[in-house]
């Protein structure tokens, strides 16, 4: 192998493991979740990190992890020194975050908060984000009755 191929499995490499740590750390998601919001096999992932692929990662399996996880394809690309600049489809724009939404985020990685109260916030976050929603009848008939 080239020190140049090698370079490139090693940067792409540190690029899958710190994306993996930030939905770790600001999304508390697993291996599992990643794979499952990415579209990208736990054994893909997993290879990419330990630098074990033998030909270039597949750049529509690329473009999915890093639009999975909100990020720009292109840093992927340039990490395995592919000249492209953008992604195939072009991941439209996140919509503004909310101000709360941020602040929990950035509690969640301060080294001074508590992992119990960081432990909290997941679950709180967990909670609402998988709770069932009430069919637009029902919100409706809530609001008539206030």
């Amino acid at each position: 192998m080239t020190e140049t191929a090698n370079a490139r499995k090693i940067a792409f490499a540190t690029f899958v493991r710190r994306a993996l740590d930030e939905a770790r750390a600001t999304r508390a998601w697993s291996g599992t979740e990643v794979s499952r919001r990415t579209g990208v096999s736990r054994q893909t992932i997993n290879r990419w990190v330990r630098g074990d692929w033998a030909s270039d990662p597949e750049a529509e399996r690329v473009v999915a992890f890093c639009e999975g996880l909100g990020l720009s394809p292109a840093t992927a690309f340039a990490a395995l020194g592919w000249e492209r600049t953008t992604s195939p489809h072009s991941a439209p724009t996140p919509p503004p975050m909310d101000p709360d939404v941020e602040a929990l985020l950035r509690r969640l990685v301060d080294p001074d908060v508590s992992d119990a109260e960081k432990f909290h916030i997941r679950e709180t976050i967990r909670y609402l984000a998988y709770r069932p929603t009430l069919p637009v009848d029902v919100r409706k008939r809530g609001k008539q009755a206030g």
